[in-house]
């Protein structure tokens, strides 16, 4: 496996600053953004699309401090009834950009549509009442299967695989919700990524959905959760409390090793099942703690990962899962 940063985890920075901070953490891959819901500090999507020169040099950056480009990341929602087409104008242009610099991978996520004649997107989470499932049956049916069939097309024939986070108030946010869009589009092309953090908070056993997952795992981020369960324990696990407001809130997105319990033994157990699957890929630091500054946030997940990540090929293959 190979230890990485998503770029934007040091986003109030300049790019060779950050590319040096990763190498110098002895990390092997980054993940940039190229726009969507990230601000891009680190790219310019319209200059990498249109000119070989911004790509070289991109590339010549990354690979001159022993870094590889494992994936660029275009999270957004391109299903969204109002700001859909622009959104899936940045997907698409990240995927052509990711085909002409070799990059194997495109992180985004599935997009969330409305119901129908709606403004807004509408994330449908029950049965009942009976509506919702009419509303969910027009979402996968008439916008979702015929947007996702055409881009996993695109995607193929420019051979790059599209690793979809699930997310809480996106249609996939889950184990079945990815399997249903693969049985829609193929499993060749739609994989996971796989962030763990967004299903903690959910309720999910991780390494339960990495074995459910198997080689559909295409791309791994590195964060955790935290359940705060005194708030919790009176609200529950939904909470619509902004980020800032870490005390009050019922899970906030922390550094690895302070929110799952278990700490540095749970992700023990996450590299090995991940590596009992056949996954061989980046693991991706992802700081989004807001009350750890970002650089202590990431240097503390590079040490967590570097005690944990298993760098070499068993001397057997084992069963896969």
């Amino acid at each position: 496996m190979q230890l990485g940063l998503i770029t934007d985890s040091l986003g109030s920075r300049p790019l060779e600053q950050v590319l040096d901070t990763a190498a110098e953490l002895g990390l092997d891959t980054v993940e940039i953004a190229t726009g969507n819901w990230s601000e891009s500090p680190h790219a310019n999507l319209e200059a990498l699309a249109s000119s070989a020169t911004a790509r070289n040099a991109l590339a010549d950056a990354v690979h001159s401090r022993g870094l590889t480009l494992s994936a660029l990341n275009a999270n957004g929602n391109q299903l969204h009834p109002v700001t859909g087409p622009e959104h899936d104008r940045v997907v698409r242009d990240t995927i052509k950009v990711a085909s002409e610099m070799g990059v194997p991978t495109v992180v985004l996520m599935s997009g969330l549509p409305g119901a129908r004649g709606e403004k807004s997107p509408n994330w449908i989470t029950t049965s009942w009442p009976p509506e919702t499932l009419e509303i969910l049956d027009y979402q996968w049916t008439d916008v979702a299967t015929p947007y996702w069939v055409e881009l996993a097309a695109f995607a193929r024939r420019l051979n790059v695989r599209l690793a979809v986070e699930m997310h809480g108030r996106q249609l996939v946010f889950n184990v079945a919700t990815l399997k249903r869009l693969q049985g829609i589009v193929g499993d060749d092309v739609v994989g996971a990524n796989l962030d763990p953090s967004h299903l903690m908070w959910m309720g999910a056993d991780i390494l339960a959905v990495i074995r459910a997952l198997g080689p559909s795992i295409f791309h791994v981020h590195a964060k955790d959760a935290r359940i705060e369960r005194p708030n919790t324990a009176v609200n529950g696990i939904l909470d619509t409390l902004p980020p800032a407001r870490t005390v009050d809130r019922s899970w906030n997105y922390v550094t690895l090793g302070l929110g799952h319990p278990g700490g540095s033994a749970f992700w023990a157990d996450f590299v090995y099942t991940l590596q009992a699957v056949g996954y061989t890929g980046p693991l991706n630091i992802e700081h989004e703690d807001v009350i750890v500054n970002s650089s202590e946030g990431v240097r503390k997940s590079a040490e967590l990962l570097r005690s944990v990540v298993l760098r070499d090929a068993p001397d057997w293959a084992p069963a896969r899962i």
